[in-house]
């Protein structure tokens, strides 16, 4: 796991403040051009809601990104999240045996 000390931005944010504040667009003029509804919208921008991969599609064809872009955003908050919240997964140790069967370090080759 990356040891960062400090929560990655979440993509809502980003979008208000790399996209939507300097095409000084609205939130909702940009979600009737995304086709979404400005409540959803709304919600991401406010960071309430994440990043799926049907707005990662619709950001990046607005947005001339890629939907990898906005995936890869939202996987990183969220695996962040997942590791400062301690919910017994760090007691969980490897199966025996799965070294014998193309872990992912066979898969890697």
């Amino acid at each position: 796991m990356q040891n960062r000390t400090r929560k990655p931005s979440h993509p809502g944010g980003i979008l208000l403040r790399m996209y939507l504040e300097p095409l000084k667009l609205t939130v909702t003029a940009a979600a009737g051009h995304l086709g979404v509804s400005r409540k959803h919208l709304s919600n991401l921008v406010n960071e309430k809601v994440g990043i799926t991969p049907d707005m990662a599609m619709r950001l990046s064809r607005a947005f001339a990104t890629s939907p990898d872009l906005w995936m890869n955003m939202q996987k990183t908050r969220d695996l962040w999240e997942a590791e400062h919240e301690r919910t017994g997964w760090e007691a969980v140790t490897p199966l025996p045996g799965v070294q014998d069967v193309g872990g992912v370090d066979a898969a890697a080759d």
